[in-house]
């Protein structure tokens, strides 16, 4: 199973952007999925996840209303659309997946997460 990010950059706060993260090896409408980052000095924090078996999603309260999750089958891709973007959003942004979960999926806690993607980097100037 392999995880690739990438979409990140340089922007203005305010501005909007959009990651993408291709999976490999697995099947992500099988699975469920999410967007972690980690800032400057701080512990990696969940941004969204989603099942798409269940059809829960969950949004961490930082992006709530500003981020999207989303997903395309036959690409087998995951987006995290961005949008308003603030410098508090600045940090190394890495898609997951929990291949592992059949319930309350899907898991807030990093460490359920078996395969991770090598990051990407979004920074947000003001």
């Amino acid at each position: 199973v392999q995880l690739q990010a990438s979409g990140g950059g340089l922007v203005q706060a305010g501005d909007s952007l959009r990651l993408s993260c291709a999976a490999s090896g697995l099947m992500i409408s099988n699975n469920a999925l999410a967007w972690f980052r980690q800032g400057p000095g701080k512990e990696r924090e969940l941004v969204a996840a989603s099942d798409w078996s269940s059809g829960s999603t969950f949004y961490g309260a930082p992006v709530l209303g500003r981020f999207t999750i989303s997903r395309d089958n036959p690409k087998n891709m995951l987006y995290l659309q961005m949008n308003s973007l603030k410098p508090e959003d600045t940090a190394v942004y890495y898609c997951a997946t929990d291949t592992r979960c059949v319930h309350n999926c899907p898991r807030r806690d990093p460490a359920h997460y078996d395969y991770w993607g090598q990051g990407t980097l979004v920074t947000v100037s003001s």
